[in-house]
């Protein structure tokens, strides 16, 4: 039905930058809210960047100033463009995304998930 599938993910150094896309597939009518979540070990998943249709977006706080999300909606593709990474900052990241298909209702979606890690 719907497929998100994440990419950019992989090692950097502290203070480098990634680039994160996730691209959503499948027999999909609309995307509304699409989201960026991590989780780092043994510790919960945690909502990093969210943007909505229109192009509002939420961050929290520990990457405000760092991360931007944003989307492409003509290929159902939203990105994280992370700068100044930390080595907090290294968890899998997932991409969220609550999206109406042809044969079902609204619903959230998740991708499978790429490795993030920030060491020297």
């Amino acid at each position: 039905q719907v497929q998100l599938v994440e990419s950019g993910g992989g090692l950097v150094q502290p203070g480098g930058s990634l680039r994160l896309s996730c691209a959503a597939s499948g027999s999909i009518l609309s995307i509304n809210t699409m989201r960026w979540y991590r989780q780092a070990p043994g510790k919960q998943r945690e909502l990093v960047a969210s943007i909505i249709s229109g192009g509002l977006t939420n961050y929290a706080d520990s990457v405000k100033g760092r991360f931007t999300i944003s989307r492409d909606n003509a290929k159902n593709t939203v990105y994280l463009q992370m700068v100044s990474l930390k080595p907090d900052d290294t968890a899998v990241y997932y991409c969220n995304a609550d999206i109406l298909i042809v044969t079902g209702p609204l619903r959230g979606y998740w991708g499978q998930g790429t490795q993030v890690t920030v060491s020297s």
